[in-house]
């Protein structure tokens, strides 16, 4: 049983995170918490696995959860949930320990995916070509502002580029395949290729 505590602020959201995550079995939610304050009172006291932390809550961050959890709670995981796709924000929590980042516009298999690849140790060792490449640089910004791509779909079109197949996507980037086969469709229609030819003639136009 993977233990699991929730912080955000959004109500709604919060919950409907919860029952998503306890539809799969070997998950338990044991608590949802407002702010990040009341999460780290909890773990004073209580052992988990992973935290799913929101980025923007009163009180204490997520910022701040992950600086004081990863020097006091060094053995549980921590994956930031976020609403914005933006490569500071990103590159800030993979600064400071983050286990994973997920947008949370994401598909739900990505996010129980990504718990049960951080929760077995896996998670990290793939994902370290994404830590490098955020700390060296921003992942090619004016391209994304232009044809509209997320941080992800700007990965994955790079690995395209590099002659990588979904499979091997998917393993570096902790997805299933199902989930980059759809982060493809996007990228198709973002920058109205249809098909392979045409994309790579986009990706030598980048200048990739």
């Amino acid at each position: 049983m993977i233990r699991i505590v929730l912080a955000d602020d959004h109500k709604l959201f919060a919950k409907a995170l919860e029952g998503l995550i306890e539809e799969h079995e070997g998950f338990l939610v044991e608590e949802v918490f407002p702010n990040g304050k009341e999460l780290l009172e909890y773990l004073k006291n209580n052992t988990v696995d992973v935290i799913l932390t929101d980025l923007n809550m009163p009180l204490v961050n997520g910022f701040e959860v992950l600086k004081y959890a990863k020097a006091h709670f060094p053995d549980t995981k921590i994956i930031v949930l976020s609403m914005y796709d933006e490569e500071k924000i990103f590159k800030e929590a993979i600064h400071l320990g983050a286990d994973a980042f997920i947008l949370k516009d994401a598909d739900p298999d990505e996010l129980i995916f990504t718990i049960t690849e951080v929760y077995e140790g896996r998670y990290l060792k793939n994902f370290n070509r994404v830590i490098q490449q955020a700390k060296q640089g921003p992942f090619f910004d004016g391209f994304r502002e232009k044809y509209r791509l997320s941080r992800r779909e700007t990965q994955i079109l790079k690995m395209i580029s590099e002659g990588m197949i979904n499979k091997d996507i998917a393993d570096s980037l902790c997805l299933s395949i199902q989930t980059v086969e759809t982060h493809r469709k996007n990228i198709n229609l973002k920058l109205q290729v249809n098909s392979m030819v045409d994309l790579l003639n986009k990706v030598k136009e980048m200048n990739l």
